[in-house]
């Protein structure tokens, strides 16, 4: 069946059930598994007439932090599940270009995620990286609700 399986996360409460999710599937096939996070370009924000710049090396500091905050959670979760898994940051990626880049590269074989992540609220049924993995993906993906 599945022999090497990407898990998405984001560190929000639907990307924790893709993790579990995920991790009750591979134990019994006894695939390997690899947890994605994800870290977008920095990029300046700019709100009406009022631009908000955080400088590009505050938020590289900021951003793999929190990677490495979410990807320490999901470790944590996976050795709680009897799992070893393998944790994977994507610096400079929109979250479904970098997930589907990943499962390629490191040659996996499902792609399991959330149907809607930190950016969920701007879809109601299905999140908009969701929805571009679906649409991109060459190989099968597992959406929890």
């Amino acid at each position: 069946m599945y022999k090497h399986i990407l898990i998405a996360t984001d560190g929000s409460e639907l990307s924790e059930k893709a993790l579990e999710q995920g991790l009750a599937l591979a134990k019994p096939l006894g695939a390997k598994v690899t947890v994605a996070t994800t870290t977008e370009p920095w990029d300046a924000v700019i709100i009406g007439e009022v631009a908000m710049v955080l400088p590009v090396e505050k938020y590289e500091e900021t951003a793999n932090a929190n990677a490495r905050a979410i990807l320490s959670r999901a470790e944590a979760v996976a050795s709680n599940a009897g799992v070893t898994a393998e944790m994977y940051h994507m610096k400079d990626r929109h979250p479904a270009e970098g997930l589907l880049e990943a499962a390629k590269s490191k040659g996996c074989d499902l792609i399991v995620m959330g149907s809607h992540g930190r950016r969920g609220f701007s879809r109601m049924v299905l999140g908009s990286q969701a929805n571009e993995v679906i649409t991109h993906s060459e190989m099968p993906v597992l959406v929890v609700r």
